[in-house]
């Protein structure tokens, strides 16, 4: 296995640990048992990923043909189970592993989608909905508006939009290489980082009141 695919392979499963735990702490949260937490860490996990293999064709979807990604939202389900309250206070670490996460879905999935030849612009949803559409699952199912609608979201589908762009434009560039994936999964993350770190959100709204008649 060529070093490039390995260190897909390993940050594939980093993020799809990550995921995993938040879909799972949800769970708690919500005073969910250990099945709807198991749930919840799976469609986080591996939701986006399933909803873009199913858009390109690429059936059974690539999460469905992979023991250890089947098998790493049921870990982590266990882990949060036990020990949640570790789990919670390592908060700030779950948050860098989710960005690794979010950066390493979109970029591969973005240039997946290019690969398949479809337009730009799908690619770059396809890789967008790969990185949150777990999320938006998750929370769905939790009965909650998803986070990433919400204008304390902290910049989480911008990143994703911006870094697919990235590796969209770069395949549209005959530029093909590993290092396309690497550097605009290392925009998303760096970007969402630096969002949390800076209380970055995106603009909403100016509300107006009209004075009653």
């Amino acid at each position: 296995m060529p070093n490039t695919e390995l260190i897909e392979n390993v940050l594939n499963l980093i993020g799809i640990f990550a995921f995993a735990l938040s879909g799972a702490l949800v769970g708690v949260q919500r005073e969910f048992d250990i099945v709807g937490m198991a749930v919840l860490a799976t469609a986080t996990a591996l939701g986006g990923g399933i909803i873009r293999d199913l858009q390109l064709g690429d059936t059974p979807p690539t999460a469905l043909r992979n023991l250890w990604w089947l098998a790493l939202p049921l870990i982590a389900t266990v882990v949060t189970f036990f020990f949640h309250p570790v789990v919670n206070r390592m908060r700030r670490t779950v948050l860098v592993l989710d960005a690794i996460g979010l950066g390493v879905f979109c970029a591969s999935a973005a240039a997946k989608a290019s690969a398949f030849g479809v337009g730009a612009l799908a690619a770059i949803m396809l890789g967008t909905i790969t990185g949150i559409g777990g999320g938006i699952i998750r929370d769905l199912l939790a009965g909650e508006v998803p986070a990433v609608l919400r204008k304390d979201s902290k910049l989480y589908a911008v990143p994703a939009v911006l870094g697919s762009t990235f590796v969209v434009v770069a395949w549209g560039m005959e530029q093909r290489g590993i290092w396309v994936q690497a550097v605009g999964a290392a925009l998303i993350c760096g970007m969402r980082l630096l969002a949390l770190w800076r209380g970055w959100g995106a603009p909403v709204p100016r509300l107006v009141t009209r004075a009653a008649d």
